[in-house]
């Protein structure tokens, strides 16, 4: 018996320590996949997907890859549930968000890293929103083209299209940027 297999039994018999282990062991790349859907509060919605995936956890059967596999679904689910809810609500802006001033820091790292993520978010503008998922599930979450055809609920065929398209789109848009010093020196 393997590691993942004593914290999913232990999990489904309710020990808290399993869960607290699982919830560490995928907490991250679950939240990354949320986050470059848009979702407003990533944190709250990862939470929702751990209480789903906990609540029903007693049903799961397979390995640590089918495990994986399934909270992505999860997670997907909840962020069509939070766009559905969105649309039907108004919406309300702090006017205090995005304007609290941060002590310390690097100013020159904070304005590279900033940089890098425009440039990152401009380049998957591009892509369409499914194109766009299957890339972060393929990269990010470092998962396969069957684990994504399961979590997306589409063909295995026409998850291969849309990576490749999509790679063939950020390729074009990649070669068509200038450098940052405004040279087009390769």
């Amino acid at each position: 018996m393997n590691d993942f297999s004593i914290r999913l039994d232990a999990a489904k018999a309710g020990e808290g320590w399993a869960f607290d282990e699982l919830f560490q062991k995928w907490n991250q790349p679950i939240t990354a996949f949320v986050r470059s859907r848009g979702v407003r509060d990533a944190e709250d919605l990862v939470n929702e997907t751990f209480l789903a995936a906990f609540r029903g956890i007693g049903s799961f059967s397979g390995d640590e890859q089918s495990f994986r596999s399934w909270l992505y679904r999860i997670a997907r689910n909840k962020i069509a549930d939070d766009f559905r809810k969105a649309s039907r609500r108004p919406m309300s802006v702090s006017l205090n968000e995005g304007h609290i001033d941060q002590i310390g820091g690097d100013v020159e790292a904070d304005a590279l890293a900033g940089l890098g993520s425009e440039r990152v978010e401009r380049l998957f503008s591009t892509l369409t929103d499914e194109q766009r998922e299957v890339l972060v599930l393929r990269i990010v979450a470092d998962l396969t083209i069957d684990q994504i055809a399961y979590v997306t609920g589409r063909r295995r065929g026409a998850v291969k299209q849309l990576q490749r398209r999509a790679l063939r789109r950020l390729e074009k848009e990649v070669t068509d940027l200038p450098y940052p010093s405004g040279s087009n020196e390769r």
